[in-house]
């Protein structure tokens, strides 16, 4: 009797059961983190999601219904979902938020903008208009960020070179190739921004947590995945496909990206004529597996090849002023062919000893493989036009001033390795925090040169500078036909660091207002070793310290200080001069910050605004004065340069078109050097003014159809100097930089736009769009050709300009 009314109490359960299924899924929000207390409901059914976003609920099996997501911060959410089979169903949202205050520039937490921090919607940032997109392109557009290149994704902080900024991924520091000289030859950043997750960044003043460098920090940290998904994004410059899943019981979880990039579209539009194939190739991967809630074992790899093959045969540019222009013609023979292979795995792993206490041991290993090979030849003219409207030669060159030629040689090849093993740890204690991490690390570089330029103008092989013996033309030159450049060494320079850090953080209140404050030291030790010379052991040391105040004010604003001394121990490249001698004492630069901040958060039309203010000076000592030719940067080696740079950022971000964010960016910077007290010159990154504007804005009647507007005007930095020429005889500037990229996109699906029948329901988000690439066509130069006058000796800077309009159409999908 009691096992029949058993049978009896479980045949409802089994009908439900039939006639149902279970819907399950994890919830997140636009910066991949769960979100708590969703309610999931249909008609009188729902559940509530917990403090990871999980949910699970029954719906009807065959039965359409609507589901409806919705929670007090974020956008309502519905989808239509149709169960087709009695298999468990899992589907999990991405909810928006309401306000989308500063979506593109989003703080996550009040500690990261007392600490100075920049944290950039990673979603956003890969979809923001720019010839190179990813996360470069974005911090591009905020004040103090200056790259007047579009082909390169390098760029400058305050005043600082491209070898000034740390780039971290997931704690791991990256480097980028030594040799490679321009842009165009860069082809990929290493950051793959299908794969991030959080991005911090910060201009300076940073902590002492981050490493031994003088401008900035570029934080990012890719993202474990927790759903399986595909995303595909194409267009007429590359592609990228990127693979996530986890596997093993959700233990082993894996992103994998391949990304492939086609900079022909760019260069064909250029002044110069050319036979060019650029292939860029990248895969990375970054794998994570989760012994258990305590132990956790992650890999980040990288496999990146570069093939530069570059036909030039014919340059025409035209230049001066409208009443007296010139014409530069070029013809060329040869070819150039570049390979930058480069390798890059790390292995860490995560321990938490206690919910207050964790540490992190990373041993990581980077191999660089680079061949520079060109012979080029040039036979150029430089003649004036003739400017006589009425002239039967009216627009034509009807008088030279320089004919000659030049041969460029180099067979230039570099193998660098580069070793680490580091250990970080975390201990917490309420609002208190130690952070504290020892590194040593090995480098050990090959470097082969052999380039050399030889100058003929009218007939006469131009000497070296400095050579005394040939005067010509009143005297035959019997010797030897010698280069006007020749570098021939053997490289091979071996560096050994140990560094370290400790930090301390503090939150509390002084009265009714927030304090936040961090103080630390860094210290770094370091020994080179270079043909057969080895340096002596030199040591820095580095305090820093941050603090911010939070007043109880009706208005909501945030006051904070920082500074420090910071150093930068030499790298191979600094210890390399002009000529291609190491110097193995080369000190380390130098650099004390001074940095004062303020956020105010506001509203404006009932809608949210952010103004971010900071003023900043830097001393700088021991510098280590350099040129820049493209990206190509040659130090001197010698620590005999003092310098400063100081100026002002501003930022407004906020809704000025409701419901989607823009902002506009203003900086001023001056930064001057004194080579061996001669006075102070501008130093080549002296960007005096930049204003931007990110303008974000939709059709009213059709909100998916989305447009982009990215507005650049940079004023101009100096146009460098001729080799062996003296800096202070030029000092001219290049023309100021203008530019404005459009992008206009529709969107088919994407997280709010669900499909549950049809092809688009195949997608989790879906787009297609045009980008049109300075849309004004105008020319933009980032370096000096130099080309010598026969008649007055002089020479002039013919600018490189850049490139022109160019129209790309892009389609990116997530299944």
């Amino acid at each position: 009797m009691k096992k029949l009314l058993f049978l009896l109490l479980l045949i409802p359960g089994f009908l439900v059961a039939q006639k149902t299924t279970i819907l399950k899924g994890t919830i997140k929000n636009n910066l991949n983190e769960p979100i708590e207390k969703v309610s999931i409901k249909f008609g009188n059914t729902g559940d509530v999601t917990d403090k990871d976003g999980n949910y699970s609920i029954r719906i009807p099996f065959n039965e359409e219904i609507t589901l409806i997501f919705s929670h007090v911060s974020y956008r309502t959410f519905t989808k239509i979902i149709t169960a087709t089979s009695r298999n468990a169903i899992r589907y999990s949202p991405t909810l928006t938020l309401k306000t989308e205050e500063l979506k593109e520039i989003v703080v996550k937490d009040i500690r990261k903008k007392a600490e100075g921090l920049t944290s950039i919607d990673a979603n956003k940032a890969k979809n923001i208009i720019g010839p190179n997109a990813g996360v470069e392109n974005i911090l591009m557009t905020l004040p103090g960020v200056n790259n007047n290149n579009e082909l390169s994704t390098q760029y400058n902080v305050r005043g600082g070179n491209f070898d000034e900024n740390l780039v971290y991924v997931n704690g791991i520091e990256i480097y980028r190739p030594f040799l490679i000289r321009s842009g165009q030859q860069e082809g990929l950043s290493f950051i793959n921004s299908n794969m991030v997750q959080n991005i911090n960044f910060s201009a300076g003043g940073f902590q002492a947590k981050y490493g031994d460098k003088l401008s900035s920090v570029l934080d990012i940290t890719y993202r474990k995945p927790t759903e399986t998904a595909t995303t595909i994004d194409a267009s007429l410059l590359g592609a990228s496909v990127t693979f996530e899943g986890q596997f093993l019981n959700n233990k082993l979880s894996t992103i994998t990206g391949v990304r492939y990039r086609d900079n022909s579209l760019f260069v064909n539009s250029k002044q110069i004529e050319t036979n060019f194939r650029p292939r860029f190739t990248d895969v990375q991967t970054f794998l994570s597996y989760d012994f258990s809630e305590k132990l956790s074992l992650n890999f980040l790899g990288n496999f990146s090849l570069n093939n530069y093959d570059y036909q030039p045969i014919s340059r025409r540019t035209r230049f001066g002023t409208v009443a007296n222009p010139l014409e530069l013609i070029v013809f060329y023979s040869g070819q150039e062919k570049d390979k930058y292979l480069t390798l890059f795995g790390a292995l860490s792993a995560d321990y938490k000893i206690t919910d207050d206490f964790t540490l992190t041991t990373t041993a990581s290993r980077y191999n660089t493989q680079e061949e520079e090979h060109f012979d080029i030849a040039a036979a150029y003219n430089l003649g004036e036009v003739d400017a006589n409207i009425g002239s039967q030669n009216f627009g034509e060159v009807d008088f030279s001033q320089g004919i000659g030629s030049q041969l460029n040689h180099a067979r230039n090849d570099l193998d660098a390795l580069i070793s680490n093993i580091q250990v970080k740890g975390t201990i917490k204690n309420g609002e208190t925090q130690w952070n504290f991490g020892a590194k040593y690390q090995q480098e050990d570089i090959k470097d082969r040169i052999r380039e050399w330029e030889v100058i003929d103008s009218l007939g006469f092989s131009i000497r070296p500078p400095f050579h005394s013996s040939n005067n010509q033309p009143y005297a035959p030159f019997e010797g030897e036909i010698t280069p006007y450049q020749n570098i021939r060494k053997d490289n091979n320079v071996a560096i050994n660091r140990v560094s370290g850090f400790v930090q301390f953080n503090q939150r509390s209140f002084w009265n009714d207002h927030e304090v936040f404050y961090n103080v630390g030291i860094r210290a770094q030790n370091w020994t080179v070793t270079g043909n057969g010379i080895q340096s002596k052991s030199q040591t820095i040391i580095s305090p820093r310290a941050q603090f911010a105040i939070k007043p109880n004010w009706e208005k909501d604003m945030l006051f904070r200080l920082s500074g420090g001394l910071y150093a930068q121990p030499p790298s191979y490249r600094e210890l390399r001069n002009f000529d291609g001698d190491v110097n193995v004492n080369v000190k380390a630069q130098k650099s004390i910050h001074y940095v004062a901040g303020m956020d105010y958060s506001f509203k404006m039309w009932e809608r949210p605004f952010k103004l971010t203010t900071e003023v900043y000076y830097k001393d700088l000592s021991d510098v280590n004065a350099y040129s820049i030719d493209n990206v190509r940067i040659r130090y001197r080696a010698d620590n005999l340069t003092t310098a400063f740079a100081t100026g002002i950022d501003l930022r407004l971000n906020g809704e000025f078109v409701p419901g989607s964010d823009s902002w506009v960016s203003l900086g001023y910077l001056k930064t001057e050097e004194n080579i061996d007290n001669r006075g102070f010159i501008a130093r080549p990154s002296d960007q005096r003014i930049k204003f931007g504007i990110l303008f974000q804005d939709y059709v009213p009647n059709l909100p998916d159809l989305k447009a982009y507007l990215n507005l650049v005007y940079n004023t101009g930095v100096p146009g460098g100097a001729p080799a062996y020429a003296d800096v202070y005889r030029f000092q001219e500037r290049l023309r100021d930089y203008k530019r404005a990229d459009l992008g206009v996109s529709y969107i088919f699906v994407d997280a709010n736009k669900q499909f549950s029948t049809g092809w688009l329901s195949k997608f989790k988000e879906l787009s297609a769009g045009l980008e049109l690439f300075n849309m004004f066509d105008i020319q933009n130069s980032i370096t000096n050709t130099w080309v010598r006058d026969v008649y007055s000796k002089t020479q002039f800077g013919i600018p490189n300009y850049m490139t022109g309009r160019v129209l790309n159409f892009k389609v990116g999908m997530t299944f």
